[in-house]
């Protein structure tokens, strides 16, 4: 494998991981509410569910009368079978990869002939509650393309025990589109804002940790190759690190004596004496 091959194949790879953490983190939604955090992680697996809510086929489908859709969450779709094939498909993908390069793609019947229409992408994608007042329905996503201007709403319904759909497919106005489907991923991982989950201390208390990891490693690094100290000696400030058990002590019996007073056969300066 040439230089250049090379050069070109971890290209690939670092733009393949960097489109799955930039589509798992549009696919992420967090809400507060009534000391409750709902999160919604539509692009994490889950049980039975590698791929999240994402279409294990590549693509969701939908068909009503002569209107087809196909769309993908949290990804560009991919299509190993039934490829879309009609006209005006240069918003996603070219005639050649034809639904290969947008999240969501229309076809309608006009005079006889399919014509397709790019109704979202990834990177337009927005998550919000189906309904505001009922967090743990489901959420909506929403999904838009250039010119014209096009869209697509997907609402992912709450259901813990499988996956039904989408059946239903509606338009309002030029070429705004909805559909719904039921889904595990649509259910939100509930935590108590208070006592349980990460709170603020174990967050700061865990950065606190890594800071101190990194000074050790790089301290550590440093004393080993630019001053050529070997052995345990490699540990920075190791007098100090040595020495904070006895200082800990110290400190600890210093405040005990501080709170119980003094301590039995010890006379203060100003205690009464019998002569």
């Amino acid at each position: 494998m040439t230089i250049s091959a090379s050069f070109h194949y971890i290209s690939l790879l670092l733009l393949i991981n960097f489109n799955l953490i930039f589509s798992d983190s549009v696919c992420e939604f967090t809400l507060s509410e009534n000391n409750k955090v709902y999160n919604y992680k539509l692009g994490s697996p889950i049980s039975n569910y590698p791929h999240g809510a994402r279409s294990e086929d590549g693509f969701y489908k939908v068909a009503v009368n002569e209107t087809v859709l196909w769309f993908q969450l949290c990804d560009m779709m991919i299509f190993n079978h039934g490829q879309p094939s009609c006209l005006g498909c240069e918003g996603c993908g070219g005639p050649s990869h034809c639904g290969m390069g947008c999240s969501a793609l229309v076809s309608n019947n006009l005079g006889g002939y399919h014509v397709c229409t790019s109704v979202g992408n990834t990177s337009s994608m927005t998550i919000d509650l189906i309904d505001k007042r009922t967090p743990h329905a489901g959420v909506i996503v929403k999904m838009s393309s250039g010119l014209p201007y096009c869209s697509l709403s997907v609402s992912v319904i709450c259901d813990s025990n499988e996956v039904q759909g989408p059946l239903t497919l509606n338009r309002s106005g030029k070429c705004d589109y909805a559909t719904q489907f039921k889904h595990p991923a649509g259910c939100a991982t509930i935590v108590s804002a208070h006592g349980k989950g990460w709170g603020w201390f174990v967050t700061l208390l865990t950065i606190i940790l890594c800071l101190f990891g990194a000074y050790l490693v790089v301290g550590a690094v440093y004393r080993y190759f630019f001053l050529h100290i070997r052995g345990i000696d490699i540990i920075p400030n190791l007098e100090f690190w040595a020495s904070l058990p006895h200082t800990v002590q110290g400190l600890f019996m210093s405040l005990v004596r501080r709170f119980r007073g003094p301590s039995e056969g010890y006379r203060s300066s100003y205690s009464p004496v019998n002569f």
